[in-house]
C-alpha cells in the first residue's frame, strides 16, 4: 500500500513503514512529517507487501517492526538484506531489545529501538542510522560490552537467545495460536521440519514437554502484544 508524503519537501529522506497495526502506520508517520529532513513515502503490513512495495518506494530507510501478520519481521530483515543490499533497516518493536536486537543486527538491521521510548528517540534513532552509524540504546552498549569482554561473565544469557532464526519462528508462531501445519504451511517448511524444530526449541529451553513450550511462547506472544 503505496501513501505520499508531503509533496513540497525537498532533499528529505524517505522512510518506509512496515507494521501490522495501521494505527501505528499512522502515528510513526506523522511524527515523521513533521520534521524537514525526514518524510513517509510508503507503507506495509506484511512480508509480501513490504517486498513489493519497496521496489516502487524506493526508501533511504525501513522501519521494521518484529511482530508482522503470521510471519516474523527478522526475515523480512533477511529478505530485504538479500534484496536490496545496503538498504538501511531500523528495528522498532515492543520486544525485549536484550533478546532480540543482536540478532536483528546479524540479520542486516542497523539499529534497534523500542516503542516505549518517545518519539524524540525514535527520531535520534533514524537521524543516527541515516548518519551511517548503528542505533542502539544506552543499556544495550553495556550489554553487548559485557558479552564481547572480560566481563562476560556477568551476562545471563536467556534461553531464547540460544534458538536460531528458524527456531524463533516457530516459537513466535505457536505463541500466536497457529497450529504444528499453519505453521508449515505459513513458513512454506514440510510438517516434519516444524516438528524437528519443536523437539530443538524443547531441548535448548529446557522444557519438559510441548505444553510447557506452549504456555511459554504464549507468555512471551502476550508481553508482546502491540
Amino acid at each position: 500500500m503505496n501513501t505520499s508524503g508531503s509533496a513540497n519537501k525537498e532533499q528529505t529522506h524517505k522512510v518506509f513503514i512496515v507494521d501490522d497495526h495501521p494505527i501505528m502506520r499512522e502515528g510513526i508517520s506523522e511524527i515523521i512529517n513533521r520534521e524537514k529532513d525526514l518524510t513517509f513515502c510508503c507503507e506495509a503490513g506484511n512480508i509480501p507487501q513490504a517486498m513489493q512495495t519497496i521496489a516502487d518506494c524506493k526508501p533511504d530507510i525501513v522501519i521494521v517492526d518484529l511482530a508482522l501478520e503470521k510471519s516474523s519481521g527478522i526475515r523480512l530483515i533477511e529478505n530485504i538484506s538479500y534484496s536490496y543490499a545496503g538498504m538501511l533497516i531500523l528495528v522498532y518493536s515492543m520486544h525485549d531489545e536484550s533478546l532480540y536486537a543482536e540478532r536483528c543486527l546479524k540479520a542486516g538491521a542497523r539499529g534497534y529501538i523500542m516503542k516505549q521510548e518517545p518519539s524524540r528517540k525514535l527520531l535520534l534513532a533514524l537521524r543516527t542510522v541515516l548518519s551511517g552509524n548503528i542505533y542502539v540504546s544506552n543499556k544495550l552498549s553495556e550489554i553487548f560490552l559485557y558479552k564481547f569482554t572480560e566481563r562476560k561473565k556477568e551476562y545471563q544469557q536467556s534461553p531464547i537467545e540460544l534458538l536460531g532464526n528458524r527456531e524463533l519462528e516457530v516459537y513466535q508462531l505457536i505463541g500466536m495460536g497457529l497450529k504444528k501445519r499453519e505453521i508449515a504451511g505459513n513458513l512454506n517448511i514440510s510438517l516434519k521440519t516444524v516438528e524437528n524444530h519443536i523437539e530443538h526449541i524443547k531441548k535448548k529451553m529446557k522444557f519438559k514437554d510441548f505444553h510447557e513450550l506452549l504456555r511459554s511462547s504464549f507468555q512471551n506472544a502476550a508481553y508482546d502484544i502491540e
